[in-house]
């Protein structure tokens, strides 16, 4: 019957008949058809798989979450995926990338998240990848506050010793397991009144963190770190003070790069009083938006396809000090939100490369 199709000679006029009929014995196999939920990573090169392998295996670049159709071409493959597809089964192929070794999860500031949802996420992933997961704001928040983020009252279980460990700690290190990074406390900005008594919120903070498990001794990598959103965390008097309680308790500070707070160089010396440990970095929004521009980053920057804004400064600093950080066998976690250039993969990229050429040896 084939043989029909290319001008052989004609078949018998009575063929039998079970014999198929000439489309349906050509017909080529239907190719797999890729399910609606499925998500497929970016086939990427060996220029992008070159530049991974080149660094130091203590550096962890990721992102502040996995849910941006933008991304297509970048983290995916070039179909259309939908946001909610991508939150939900997006993370498998996003740790495929070579270079995004580690990732933010952000939800759980919203709400704690369970043993079992973080288990869930520990199983999408490789053996070597990390994540940083922000404590809920039941115990970092100073306020309740309302659906439109105004405080609505003091929230009496702030810094919390026993929830942060049962509603965070003891989760996050069930869940994840050795697949833990940082688990960062970031304390939302405080009402006047609270950044009048910061010496007794050190106190406060100084209890909490003594309460939790040992995270580092639980984990190959993991370590609790604490970031604030207050510039007055970080001045002359606070900032000795509030060094003292992390090295006494293991926690670290997590460098966190947003317009609200100094530049990376003046928290630097915060960092550098706990040397030696890990560096963690969270770099959030470009300064050019202001202290209060998140939804004008958002506006401008969606749907976080390319750069938009270079933050070169920012960039540079980074890289020199994880160079640092990471040449002396310590890890360094640098998560990026696409508010910080336009498309936080790419700002990933670049520091890569900075990192690459900075550490390959000179002519």
């Amino acid at each position: 019957m084939q043989d029909d199709l290319f001008g052989a000679p004609p078949a018998p006029s009575s063929p039998p008949a079970t014999a198929p009929a000439p489309a349906e014995a050509t017909a080529a196999p239907a190719a797999p058809r890729r399910r609606a939920s499925e998500v497929r990573p970016l086939a990427h090169g060996d220029a992008t798989r070159a530049l991974a392998a080149n660094l130091n295996p203590h550096i962890r670049l990721g992102a502040s979450t996995w849910s941006y159709p933008g991304w297509a071409g970048i983290v995916w493959d070039e179909e259309p995926y939908s946001e909610a597809v991508l939150a939900k089964n997006g993370l498998a192929a996003y740790a495929r990338h070579p270079l995004l070794r580690c990732v933010c999860i952000d939800r759980s500031f919203y709400r704690p998240l369970t043993e079992a949802q973080y288990a869930l996420y520990a199983a999408q992933v490789p053996d070597d990848f990390r994540f940083v997961v922000k404590a809920p704001a039941l115990v970092t928040d100073a306020l309740v506050r309302g659906e439109q983020g105004q405080g609505r009252q003091p929230n009496t279980a702030f810094l919390d010793p026993v929830l942060a460990t049962q509603e965070f700690i003891n989760p996050a290190l069930a869940g994840l397991g050795d697949k833990v990074g940082a688990l960062v406390f970031q304390l939302s900005p405080l009402p006047f009144s609270q950044l009048q008594r910061l010496p007794l919120l050190l106190e406060r903070l100084r209890a909490m963190l003594r309460a939790l498990p040992d995270v580092r001794g639980a984990t190959p990598d993991g370590v609790v770190a604490v970031e604030v959103r207050d510039p007055e965390w970080l001045s002359p008097t606070i900032a000795p003070q509030l060094a003292a309680v992390l090295k006494e308790t293991g926690a670290t500070y997590c460098l966190g790069l947003h317009a609200k707070m100094p530049r990376l160089a003046e928290q630097l010396p915060l960092l550098r009083a706990l040397w030696p440990g890990p560096m963690v970095c969270r770099w959030n929004l470009n300064p050019l938006h202001g202290a209060y521009g998140y939804e004008d980053a958002q506006r401008s920057y969606e749907p976080y396809d390319r750069i938009h804004d270079v933050d070169e400064e920012t960039r540079a600093l980074i890289a020199r000090t994880v160079r640092g950080v990471t040449g002396a066998g310590q890890n360094a976690y640098v998560t990026i939100s696409n508010k910080a250039e336009g498309c936080a993969p790419l700002s990933a990229r670049a520091l890569a490369e900075g990192l690459a050429g900075a550490e390959a040896p000179g002519p």
